[in-house]
């Protein structure tokens, strides 16, 4: 564990505040890990993965299927869309 002594500005603390009471924390450093793992897995995690791209490039090779309309569409797949 590391120790820091900050200066932040009053919203940053407010906005810490407000972290520490929705998650029902102890501490402000609480709050601070919970900003940072949230940062992170907006920001540095990647926002899809390799393999998905892979599987969706392939998906969009496929020929297209030509339903028409909502009538063919229920015959296709034995299903009624009708309420």
């Amino acid at each position: 564990m590391v120790k820091a002594l900050i200066d932040i500005s009053s919203s940053a603390n407010r906005i810490l505040a407000i972290i520490k009471a929705e998650y029902g924390l102890k501490d402000k450093s609480q709050a601070i890990d919970v900003m940072a793992k949230e940062y992170e897995e907006l920001v540095f995690e990647p926002k899809i993965k390799a393999s998905y791209l892979k599987k969706l490039k392939k998906i969009q090779k496929e020929p297209l299927i030509h339903i028409g309309t909502i009538k063919d569409f229920d015959k296709r797949y034995n299903i009624s869309t009708k309420k």
